[in-house]
């Protein structure tokens, strides 16, 4: 049973992967310029910010939970980044400080989900709240600074890394992506995961702790999607409280449309860029065509009803055992 569950997993996991070729292909023949150097520069770039803040999402529906947390701590994180550096602070200490913060929400987050048994949906999206109103009355409504040049470099559609005609960010997302996939497959940590998102009821019986692994787990979602902040303001040049809102249910479409399964147990994160790619083909195909960003943000939420309500009423694994 647990072969036909990974093979079906598999088997999306290329499906989407072919849907993103196809849409790459569709936009060539429709569009000119769709396939030209910065065109898919410009791509990639903003498929790796998404890849980067739907980390924490995949290990989160992987564990059985859900993160609507993580465009908020992308506002605080890039609002916070830009204040303290324009303020004078060094930008190393400053990107510890918002990472810190960051892992101490997401702790709270799952402490709170699991420990208190209350669904990690209210109190991520609750605690989001508090952590954007803390920022709003920080900074007056009206955030300042912005990032090194170093930032900015290194996600510049225009960049370059060494021989890659692509800045730093796209390989340091391919090298993520391998280590990410290397910690679900080979770790205690990852095994942990799956087999506490499979059966939650019998994971204490094997020596695993439900509320450490919550904590943990929600803890390095805020870290990723805190990275993503702060890596969104070397991308816009300014400091957007909002600049995360696209990211609350883009995240959870791209792990939904990579074959990760609502109930938990089920996911990787390979299947997770499958489902970077083919949302950020849809929304640049869309816009290609001359859609209005309202038009293009419907479509995209007619995209995520669709898929989890294909996705999102299946049997937990642990009752197909």
């Amino acid at each position: 049973m647990h072969q036909t569950w990974f093979q079906s997993t598999n088997a999306r996991v290329a499906g989407a992967f072919a849907v993103a070729a196809g849409l790459q292909i569709v936009g060539t023949l429709l569009i000119p310029g769709y396939s030209a150097p910065f065109a898919i520069r410009a791509l990639l770039v903003i498929a790796s910010l998404l890849a980067v803040a739907s980390i924490g999402q995949t290990l989160v529906v992987i564990l059985g939970g859900i993160d609507l947390s993580i465009p908020f701590i992308i506002g605080f994180a890039n609002v916070v980044a830009a204040q303290l550096y324009g303020g004078g602070w060094n930008f190393g200490l400053v990107c510890v400080i918002v990472g810190v913060l960051a892992m101490l929400i997401g702790a709270l987050n799952g402490l709170i989900s699991r420990g208190l048994d209350i669904h990690p949906l209210i109190v991520t999206l609750g605690g989001g709240m508090i952590v954007q109103g803390a920022v709003l009355l920080w900074t007056g409504g009206f955030p300042s600074g912005s990032a090194p040049q170093a930032v900015s470099a290194f996600v510049s559609i225009g960049g370059s890394v060494g021989p890659l005609p692509v800045p730093a960010l796209v390989p340091c997302v391919a090298v993520l992506t391998l280590l990410v996939a290397l910690v679900l497959a080979r770790t205690p940590y990852g095994r942990r995961l799956y087999a506490l998102g499979s059966n939650p009821g019998a994971a204490p019986l094997a020596l695993i702790d439900p509320v450490r692994m919550w904590m943990v787990t929600y803890a390095a979602s805020a870290f990723f999607a805190a990275a993503a902040g702060v890596l969104l303001l070397g991308f816009t040049g300014s400091a957007y409280g909002d600049v995360g809102q696209p990211y609350l249910f883009q995240t959870i479409a791209a792990v939904v449309v990579g074959g990760a399964a609502l109930v938990g147990g089920r996911g990787n994160y390979f299947g997770t860029i499958a489902g970077v790619l083919v949302l950020t083909e849809i929304n640049t195909l869309l816009i290609g065509l001359g859609f209005r960003p309202s038009t293009v943000q419907a479509a995209l939420g007619l995209v995520i009803v669709l898929l989890v309500s294909l996705y999102g009423r299946e049997r937990h694994v642990s009752a197909t055992i």
